[in-house]
């Protein structure tokens, strides 16, 4: 029953993580980054080791068959943050136990997880395209044009974000989630 529990739980949240990519506009949907790094933070708690992997993985699968141009992009983004956040709560030694999780540890946590995938995103469709073109290879469309605000943006908003995600996960966990075994 247990792995089941952890595949329904799983589903929940990278259909969670589709729902709130697609169906929502573009402007909103770009913010709703809390909620992955949400779900994401849970899952880790959850699942210890590959929880957010398993997420991330569901999540992006499914939001890359709704729009297959940008599917591996949207797949393999959505999977390394689920890989960050994996990989930080191993570092900052984060468990989910019936004795709660450090806020502040799980702040840091998601704070480095989402400032990393903002880098990475980030410099995937704006620094990269200078590699090519400097390599006499023309702009593709999907690429953004780098500029300091952007760059200044993504600095702020990836710790941001991250700090909100993962004070709203020790909430979530301490508050009402620390009681379910999975």
């Amino acid at each position: 029953m247990q792995k089941a529990t952890r595949l329904i739980l799983i589903a929940l949240f990278g259909s969670i993580i589709f729902v709130a990519n697609v169906f929502l506009p573009p402007p909103i949907n770009y913010l709703m980054i809390v909620v992955q790094a949400v779900l994401l933070a849970l899952s880790s708690l959850f699942i210890p080791k590959v929880g957010a992997m398993y997420v991330g993985a569901v999540g992006g699968l499914l939001t890359a068959l709704w729009y297959p141009a940008l599917g591996p992009f949207t797949f393999f983004f959505a999977f390394l943050f689920g890989v960050f956040v994996d990989a930080f709560m191993f570092l900052f030694k984060i468990r989910g136990s019936q004795l709660g999780v450090n806020r502040n540890r799980l702040m840091a946590t998601m704070a480095l997880a989402t400032l990393f995938i903002a880098i990475s995103s980030y410099s995937a469709f704006a620094l990269f395209p200078d590699y090519i073109n400097a390599q006499g290879l023309s702009y593709v469309s999907l690429f953004v044009q780098r500029s300091p605000m952007l760059d200044a943006m993504v600095m702020f908003m990836g710790p941001a974000t991250g700090l909100v995600a993962g004070y709203a996960s020790a909430y979530l966990w301490n508050k009402y989630l620390r009681h379910i075994n999975v």
